[in-house]
């Protein structure tokens, strides 16, 4: 696919990771354009890059999902790329006994995290591709997974949600190839993010970063050039891309 000529929408393109690849992006392509549901970083975003286009919604909510769809195909006829950014990263052990008032995992951290990590993504894809389909709009689904989708101590309800993912990514990829539409996941290692230093300890962090092979964490240009990679390789489908510096859990 020629990047030039694309229309790419991504979830949760406001902040982190996502900015990064909203305003990367940015000037290689047609549009890009942003659903987030922090409107003042959406309001920031469009300051600093006039050229985004900005979208305030909360993805799992499924009626709000519909009608931002309706909105961006109507404005712009068509999409060629959806990148599922937008999620949390949540750690969180299945027991803790440490915990005096309840040793036992938050069963509404539970709830949070798959319905921002798993839930929005299917809300929105299901609305997104069939109007790809309706609209004969050959392009490529990327979802942004975890290298957690492994099974990682202490992330029983995020590791399930990425795992999900990967298991949707290619079943996705088997039903809409037939339409000329792709679908793949990126599963990032440990990347130097905000987010990973919210979720983790700085001890964490470190000791992540020892035990990849390469010695560093991820940064964010690296998640860039993989998502270029798999929006211009046509014959790369339902494949999940380890983006892990060689780090295994």
């Amino acid at each position: 696919m020629n990047l030039s000529e694309l229309n790419i929408l991504i979830t949760g393109g406001a902040n982190g990771i996502g900015k990064a690849l909203s305003t990367s992006l940015a000037d290689a392509v047609a549009n890009v354009i942003v659903i987030d549901r922090d409107q003042k970083a959406l309001d920031l975003l469009r300051e600093e890059h006039p050229a985004i286009h900005g979208y305030a919604a909360d993805l799992t909510d499924y009626a709000k999902c519909a009608e931002v769809t309706e909105q961006i195909f109507t404005s712009f006829g068509k999409l060629n790329v959806l990148v599922n950014n937008a999620g949390i990263i949540h750690s969180e052990l299945l027991v803790n006994l440490l915990s005096r008032e309840n040793p036992r995992h938050s069963v509404d951290s539970w709830h949070k995290t798959i319905d921002i990590n798993l839930n929005a993504v299917f809300y929105l894809t299901s609305h997104v591709a069939e109007r790809m389909v309706k609209t004969r709009s050959k392009g490529v689904i990327i979802n942004i997974s975890s290298i957690s989708a492994n099974g990682n101590a202490g992330q029983s309800a995020y590791a399930a949600s990425k795992a999900a993912i990967n298991a949707l990514t290619v079943t996705w990829s088997k039903e809409l190839g037939m339409f000329g539409i792709r679908c793949n996941a990126i599963a990032p290692g440990f990347f130097d993010t905000e987010s990973t230093r919210k979720a983790l300890t700085e001890a964490k962090v470190k000791e992540y970063q020892k035990s990849t092979p390469i010695g560093k964490l991820g940064k964010t240009d690296d998640l860039v050039n993989a998502v270029k990679f798999i929006i211009e390789n046509d014959f790369y489908n339902g494949a999940i891309l380890n983006l892990d510096g060689g780090l295994k859990l």
